[in-house]
């Protein structure tokens, strides 16, 4: 997140057309899933809201359970990408700390719906998937804790990383509540919670 998931499996098709329709099928799983709950949503509900005939998604993914899967490795493989391409673009664990901070409240900001279906629903994945999904939270957290470690090392690692994963739910909060606030201003003070709380 080695076992079977659906990112070992290539999707069905390959073309630009056939990877936009998996995308959004994705789409659809998180919007539905993310108001509603996982059992009481239907495949085919799924595709008719991403405008996909029922044929055409089974295509895409075999069963509801695989569009799950698939759904939350979207996610957490590209958060970790983005924290490691973060991580290797500066020497200075500083910029590299502030640039975390502002990928992931982007991320919160942006896929409210898809940390909201997470904590609703990880728990219905397969023990393979789930275990290979908490490995690669456990990496992304990693490139958190050593960045933060790096502009202070004398600080305790177990310290370090009880930090960070506070801060993930201080960031990750936003999906549960509606700030009503301008967008911009959500990243201003997120982003000075963060820093705060990793201090």
């Amino acid at each position: 997140m080695t076992a079977t998931s659906s990112r070992d499996t290539p999707p069905r098709r390959t073309t630009a057309r056939g990877l936009a329709t998996r995308e959004a099928l994705l789409d659809a799983t998180a919007e539905l899933v993310a108001v509603r709950g996982f059992h009481s949503v239907g495949i085919l509900e799924i595709g008719a809201t991403a405008g996909v005939s029922g044929s055409a998604l089974y295509r895409h993914f075999a069963n509801k359970q695989e569009l799950l899967v698939a759904l939350f490795d979207r996610v957490v493989d590209a958060l970790l990408a983005g924290a490691r391409e973060v991580a290797a673009s500066t020497d200075d664990p500083a910029v590299a700390l502030d640039g975390l901070i502002d990928r992931h409240v982007a991320f919160a900001l942006r896929d409210r719906s898809i940390i909201a279906v997470y904590d609703q629903e990880a728990h219905n994945l397969p023990d393979a998937q789930r275990a290979r999904l908490r490995r690669n939270q456990r990496a992304y957290a990693d490139v958190w804790s050593d960045t933060l470690l790096a502009t202070d090392p004398a600080r305790d690692r177990r310290e370090v990383e009880t930090a960070v994963h506070a801060v993930f739910g201080l960031l990750n909060s936003v999906a549960d509540h509606d700030p009503r606030l301008p967008d911009a201003k959500v990243i201003e003070l997120l982003g000075a919670m963060a820093h705060a709380a990793l201090r």
